[in-house]
């Protein structure tokens, strides 16, 4: 569906679920280098290690991001 998309870097890939996206902005603010709203698209994978994606993602209260 429109509201999943899937970026990836290789060794992990983030899924985001936009109809679920309550917009707390906690990405953003904690990793602005792969979370960037402004920026299309708006997670760039290459921003961080894998590490720091991992457990950025997991601090998301929504659930809109996750991995796989």
């Amino acid at each position: 569906s429109d509201d999943i998309k899937e970026y990836s870097n290789g060794e992990i890939t983030v899924v985001w679920n936009a109809s679920l996206c309550t917009h707390s902005a906690n990405c953003a603010r904690g990793l602005r280098e792969v979370f960037n709203p402004k920026a299309r698209p708006w997670i760039n994978m290459q921003g961080a290690s894998t590490q720091q994606i991992r457990e950025q993602v997991a601090k998301c209260p929504s659930g809109a991001l996750s991995l796989k």
